[in-house]
């Protein structure tokens, strides 16, 4: 936008003091981008559904739960470098078209497993490894995809709108998931590759503007770039880490099929909704944003809504109520929403374009170790001492690390306005 056009210095006052419409929406290319994420999410959930429930009713072990988390997160931890150096290197679109490709493969085999009646766990860590490996590929590259598709000042609202697609889709992920179960997990897996395959399809059909993808060599020095740029940006480290340790304790996700059979004894279809809770929660409270966006006290804002995060879990661990329980994942999920908002915001915008990929490439493993990787400790700790304590304590580490990090990252909670995205 030049300096000297005042009508589109005058659009851009009044979009950040709205801060809401459907200005990114207007574009084209993120169109195809916002239901591409919507349809790869909502199959990604319905997957996750069928197999964890599939897996605990085949074994009844929460240990085997934890371990197609791990078999999730390993690519994103070893090949985290490598990832994000592709997603700066290459064209995005192309390889978030390959991923999908691979993902809807794991999707058939899930389908052949279901059918043939496998009943050992290993095929199925098998595949979640594999699926694993095209996630870790595809996170980088997809999430460095919108600041190309929108100009500068509609990015917050593309992170807004982006965020209620996605999390409209991890609504109807699980539901879905949880009622076509009746139908047997052939059925979910069957649908979810039909989402995979769609969404590569529509992938290419998107056109990015110019992007500054790296010319550099690969070597040791350009690959940990990424790791270098957010060891030396404390609000980096600090906003990353804080998602890690937080999610990573206190997260319950891989621990619903547990509570949904033995605990609350609601069934598939009642483990659909516990997994939609939680982004019930966000996607009401980013409508809320996409009306009264957060301007000031950022930093704050972030510190707040994980301690509530923390907090909703604790209740969640010690409910024996169904409709408390609900009510606990949707705070669960309105706080992380927040918090996710806010990293979401940060990340992209202190980094130059050119180390985009290698930072979210890093950064996937922060989130993958959060999620997955979480997964795998509420399962081994729920093996050892059951899983209403994991959660609960886990919930109570949330807490703790809250106060942790407002010691040792002054610089996070300082942080009063979003920054601006460098060039």
């Amino acid at each position: 936008m030049s300096p000297g056009d005042a009508s589109a210095a005058a659009e851009t006052g009044a979009r950040k003091r709205l801060g809401i419409g459907v200005a990114a929406l207007r574009h084209r290319d993120f169109q195809f981008f916002a239901i591409v994420s919507f349809l790869s999410t909502n199959a990604t959930l319905m997957q996750a559904v069928a197999l964890g429930w599939q897996v605990y009713d085949l074994t009844g072990s929460a240990l085997n739960l934890g371990l197609i988390g791990l078999a999730e997160f390993l690519p994103a931890l070893l090949l985290a470098l490598i990832t994000g150096h592709v997603a700066d290197r290459f064209d995005r679109r192309i390889v978030c078209f390959l991923c999908y490709l691979l993902e809807l493969v794991c999707a058939g085999l899930l389908v052949l497993f279901a059918v043939a009646g496998v009943a050992s766990v290993w095929p199925y860590l098998a595949v979640a490894l594999l699926f694993g490996i095209a996630r870790a590929f595809v996170a980088p590259a997809s999430r460095a995809l919108p600041p190309t598709l929108v100009p500068d000042v509609d990015f917050p609202n593309a992170i807004v709108w982006g965020s209620i697609l996605w999390d409209a889709a991890v609504i109807a992920g699980p539901l879905l998931g949880g009622y076509l179960y009746i139908l047997g997990p052939q059925t979910v897996y069957g649908i979810a590759g039909a989402g995979f395959a769609l969404s590569a399809l529509l992938m290419l059909a998107i056109r990015p503007g110019p992007a500054r993808l790296s010319s550099e060599p690969v070597s040791w020095g350009s690959v940990a770039a990424g790791i270098q740029l957010i060891r030396r940006t404390p609000v980096l480290l600090g906003a990353i880490s804080l998602d890690l340790f937080a999610v990573l304790f206190g997260g319950a996700t891989a621990l619903l099929p547990v509570f949904a059979k033995d605990i609350l004894q609601v069934g598939t279809e009642g483990l659909g909704h516990l997994r939609a809770a939680p982004a019930v929660g966000a996607v009401t409270m980013a409508l809320v944003l996409a009306v009264w966006p957060i301007h000031r006290k950022v930093g704050r804002s972030m510190f707040a809504c994980v301690a509530a995060f923390g907090a909703a879990t604790v209740v969640f661990g010690l409910s024996t109520s169904f409709w408390l329980s609900l009510a606990a994942l949707f705070v669960v999920g309105a706080a992380d929403m927040v918090s996710v908002f806010i990293r979401v915001a940060i990340v992209p915008a202190v980094t130059p374009d050119n180390l985009r990929g290698r930072v979210l490439a890093v950064e996937q493993i922060f989130i993958g170790a959060s999620n997955e990787l979480g997964a795998f400790e509420s399962g081994a700790v729920a093996a050892l001492i059951g899983a209403v304590p994991t959660v609960v304590l886990g919930g109570l580490a949330t807490l703790l690390i809250v106060a942790l990090w407002l010691k040792l990252f002054p610089a996070l909670r300082d942080v009063d306005r979003f920054p601006v995205a460098p060039s």
